[in-house]
């Protein structure tokens, strides 16, 4: 059978299954199979595409994938509009670029550039710094930036700020004060990675009742949350539900 001929039955299908599965008019069937190549392209470019460009997952999967053919392709396009504007916010959109792109110490530095005038103190710069820091192993002046954030925004809430401020005290060797954290965010964190390091603090500790009760709520959590969560929290199930099974062994 010509490879074309295989191509255009194989994207036929795809359109005729987008097409069942989408509750699109049947006549779609007929452009499909009759037109071949020209009846998928214009059903693609029609029915398809419009689709694609409204679904959230669609878009995330684009964007992923021109990650990683141009990984510093935001990058460039975010030090373009620092260049243009140079302002706060995009140092920030840069910073953080840096971070994800685990350029750690630049983002340090940028961050460090962004505390002046009225927003020396400001808590969202301080956290993005305190992370910046922490993923360097720089876990004392992790501490001292949350400390600072703390003192000057006592109002200020971040659960991920939270966690941090735990993680960097468990780092300092505190454990006694990063248990106490992290059985706060046991009952605050929105996620199970503050409950999932908080079981492996108490083992550490050998506090294994307390962990394995730990364990066992992040699994029922997850096992009695909607899918999305569960596709988002599968990294903490996994580790959770091992760290649960090697205490029962």
């Amino acid at each position: 059978m010509p490879v074309l001929l295989i191509l255009s039955l194989i994207l036929q299908f795809v359109c005729l299954v987008h097409m069942v599965r989408s509750r699109r008019p049947y006549w779609w069937a007929f452009v499909i199979m009759l037109g071949s190549f020209m009846g998928v392209a214009v059903y693609a470019f029609t029915q398809i595409l419009p689709d694609l460009q409204s679904d959230p997952r669609a878009r995330r999967a684009a964007v992923g994938a021109l990650k990683k053919i141009d990984p510093t392709r935001d990058l460039r396009r975010l030090r373009d509009e620092l260049s243009r504007a140079d302002t706060v916010m995009n140092k920030m959109n840069l910073g953080a670029e840096f971070l994800a792109l685990g350029e750690a110490a630049e983002a340090e530095a940028i961050f460090k550039g962004c505390l002046t005038g009225l927003h020396a103190q400001a808590p969202d710069i301080l956290l993005a710094l305190a992370q910046a820091q922490f993923v360097q192993g720089k876990a004392g002046e992790t501490h001292a930036t949350l400390t600072r954030l703390i003192e000057h925004n006592p109002e200020f809430k971040s659960a991920d700020g939270h966690l941090l401020f735990a993680r960097a005290l468990q780092a300092l060797g505190r454990d006694d004060e990063a248990l106490a954290e992290f059985a706060v965010l046991q009952e605050s964190y929105p996620g199970e990675e503050a409950r999932v390091r908080y079981a492996q603090l108490l083992i550490a500790h050998h506090q294994v009742a307390d962990a394995k009760a730990v364990l066992q709520k992040t699994l029922e959590r997850v096992r009695v949350a909607p899918k999305y969560y569960q596709r988002a929290q599968r990294q903490w199930a996994d580790e959770a539900k091992a760290l649960n099974d090697s205490l029962r062994a």
